[in-house]
């Protein structure tokens, strides 16, 4: 009996060892009702994913959060709005007969505390925000009670002084109309009014909001081998760049000047984009040193080109004869 009873006790162990191991087998089946084991739940989808916003904003974008610059040719009156707000008003002086500034929505392009024209004699144009690549901007001058200027928008030097600290090239909107403009209420209600989209680049809208740029990431290419730049090589004054053969005839317009061959060529590609007539010119990208400073001036030439000048102006567009 006792030699029994430890083969019991010895044999438990065991029993209890193998149920263990049999509990933690897959699909194993504990208890005595013979049901099967519930399975483990699957994990939900994720939610699908909103679509990312686009990158642009309008009018009423800016004037929630940013700036918003309205001038009236009309009345030649600036009504400035920060977040919405009335900041500040002022008197301009917008272009003269001939040299008409131009109407719409712009975006700031570039700001410069210290800048002078590459059209006119050097003219200093203090606290630029350019609005065209043409030659258009908001900047310092002299105001004399009428509109003066070659297409660009002045303002007193102090205003234009406070009104550069504010803007920023990604949050600021600049809308120009021949409508007259009685006060900053009025000013306002037509700001509420517009739906247009401010072009503004998408790349600083990336910079500015870097959630947008995970939402919608731009494919960036692999980089390709860099070839073997050669040393840089400075371009005498009296050599010109042209895109075709040199002109020989005819007339010859400057409708800009830059500080690089290709941002001429940007700048020609842009023009010629919104002015089909100067696609029948011949252009050209004319090297020329002024008060020690290399300038690349954009020029084209055709038989009436003088015409086309006077038509160009009178859309807002800067240019002037050369010969």
């Amino acid at each position: 009996m006792l030699r029994l009873r430890l083969h019991s006790l010895w044999l438990l162990p065991a029993a209890l060892l193998a149920f263990a191991s049999l509990s933690n087998m897959p699909g194993a089946v504990i208890g005595s009702s013979g049901s099967a084991p519930a399975r483990a739940s699957e994990p939900a989808p994720p939610p699908a994913q909103a679509p990312a916003p686009p990158l642009q904003r309008t009018v009423g974008d800016v004037l929630q959060s940013g700036v918003v610059i309205m001038i009236s040719l009309k009345s030649q009156q600036m009504h400035v709005f920060r977040d919405g707000v009335l900041w500040r008003s002022s008197p301009v002086s917008t272009g003269k007969r001939g040299k008409r500034t131009p109407t719409g929505t712009f975006a700031i392009l570039q700001k410069k505390r210290h800048h002078r024209s590459n059209l006119y004699s050097n003219a200093p144009m203090p606290y630029m925000q350019r609005l065209t690549w043409g030659g258009i901007a908001i900047h310092a001058g002299r105001l004399p009670g009428y509109p003066a200027s070659h297409g660009c928008i002045r303002v007193p030097t102090e205003f234009a002084s406070e009104l550069f600290k504010i803007t920023e090239m990604a949050s600021s909107a600049v809308i120009i109309v021949d409508e007259p403009l009685a006060d900053g209420a009025a000013a306002l209600t037509l700001a509420r009014a517009s739906n247009a989209v401010v072009p503004i680049a998408p790349a600083l809208l990336r910079r500015e909001r870097p959630a947008l740029a995970a939402a919608a990431p731009v494919p960036v290419p692999a980089p390709a081998p860099a070839p073997a730049t050669p040393p840089p090589v400075r371009i005498p004054a009296a050599r010109t760049i042209a895109t075709g053969p040199t002109p020989t005839g005819g007339q010859t317009i400057q409708l800009a000047a830059a500080l690089s061959p290709a941002e001429a060529s940007a700048q020609w590609k842009a023009l010629s984009g919104q002015r089909p007539e100067l696609r029948a010119m011949q252009m050209a990208i004319v090297p020329a040193v002024v008060n020690g400073k290399q300038y690349y001036r954009l020029r084209a030439s055709a038989p009436d080109a003088h015409a086309t000048c006077k038509a160009l102006k009178r859309a807002g567009i800067a240019c002037f004869a050369v010969s």
